[in-house]
């Protein structure tokens, strides 16, 4: 194979179509000599489309690791226009994962940008915009990370029928830049929408499993608008934590989504493990008091929400003089809605926030609804008559 290039923003050499194959026939295993071959075979013929086949073959192809950062600075580069362009960038973001630092991985991919026709192929250059970002951010540019993010984002706004790999490739970036900032709301969104966009069981190796399932886990507990858990509950993301030791992370996740204070008690002790919710405690106390009055709410009929400050503190373990005070946050933060009555200590409650539904809730949800036609069948069954004698 030719020399490794140094500069990847300067043109590469002209390719001598007949040189570079012996060259890689000779130094490359004999198990990726038939990708040559085919190279050679429709580099001559000029069958660009079979081309792109075959060099996303070879590149996802584990044993072309030492060789992909040659053949395509080599190779690629020659006729890399002709390429379809996602395709092209793709594999440019797989050869610049084999660049030795991310300063090398970033201009790499910078200077791919400025050979692709944004008009014509707006979905390669959103996915490279994205790759783009990602590299910025493993180099600790977190605000040319937000600048290509938002540009990335805009582009994506004025598209339809995106591939899932370019979402994908926005949502990753946007979310590892979250978390880098610490922000755990857009985080967990941007995670969730991340994982919409791929396969669990085969995009996503078992170590980058639990740790998005543990760091959404996390993000869940702190951040301060979330507070219905259904969805991550649901997502099979969350097996990556079971038979781990962070197993109870799961257990924690199901505690809050119940509104259960005495579980959430018996898991405390375990918190010491994870630094964030240890130091956050006192938050979390207040996050799974306002997840129970919830609870209580949504387990009350409709004509049934009228509740006493005594029964609030009791559903949710408070002294009594701190449940106005909980009642209100949770009435700021649009988790309900009514109002207080501070003379006779009560909250009148008339709606509660949609809710994403655990298997359990909604097998409740079903009593209820039974009951309620049981209810309504009653009702038929007395008005009846009277109705047949008017008639």
């Amino acid at each position: 194979m030719p020399p490794p290039p140094t500069d990847y923003t300067q043109p590469p050499p002209t390719l001598v179509l007949d040189e570079f194959i012996t060259k890689a026939l000779t130094s490359t295993p004999p198990e990726l000599h038939p990708f040559f071959e085919a190279f050679n075979n429709l580099y001559t013929r000029k069958l660009w489309h079979q081309m792109s086949l075959k060099l996303s073959d070879f590149f996802d192809d584990p044993r072309s690791k030492p060789f992909r950062v040659d053949v395509f600075h080599h190779f690629v580069r020659d006729f890399e226009s002709k390429l379809n362009q996602q395709r092209l960038v793709e594999m440019a973001t797989k050869v610049s994962k084999e660049l030795d630092n991310p300063q090398a991985q970033l201009g790499f991919l910078t200077s791919l940008l400025s050979r692709i026709d944004t008009e014509k192929s707006k979905e390669a250059h959103v996915l490279l915009l994205a790759n783009i970002a990602h590299a910025k951010l493993l180099y600790g540019d977190l605000e040319g990370t937000k600048t290509d993010m938002d540009t990335a984002a805009k582009a994506l706004d004025q598209l339809e029928g995106v591939e899932n790999a370019v979402n994908a490739a926005y949502y990753r970036v946007a979310a590892d830049y979250y978390k880098a900032k610490a922000d755990y709301a857009p985080y967990y969104k941007h995670s969730l929408l991340y994982l919409a966009c791929v396969d669990v069981a085969t995009d996503i190796t078992a170590d980058q499993r639990l740790l998005l399932a543990h760091d959404l886990g996390i993000s869940a507990f702190l951040g301060d608008t979330i507070y219905n858990f259904g969805e991550l509950l649901m997502h099979p993301i969350l097996d990556a934590l079971d038979n781990t030791q962070h197993d109870w992370i799961k257990k924690l996740l199901f505690t809050f989504n119940e509104g259960n204070i005495g579980k959430f008690e018996a898991l405390a002790p375990l918190f010491p493990q994870e630094p964030l919710l240890e130091e956050n405690y006192p938050f979390l106390r207040q996050k799974i008091c306002l997840m129970a009055l919830i609870e209580s709410v949504f387990k009350r009929n409709s004509n049934d929400r009228t509740m006493s400050f005594q029964t609030i503190a009791e559903e949710t373990r408070l002294p009594l003089d701190e449940v106005e005070h909980l009642v209100m946050k949770a009435l700021s933060l649009k988790l309900i809605r009514g109002s207080l009555d501070q003379v006779d200590q009560k909250a009148h409650i008339t709606w509660v926030q949609p809710r994403v539904l655990s298997r359990g809730q909604i097998g409740e949800l079903g009593s209820r609804l039974g009951s309620w036609i049981e209810r309504l069948s009653s009702v038929e069954q007395r008005i009846a008559p009277a109705v047949s004698v008017s008639a």
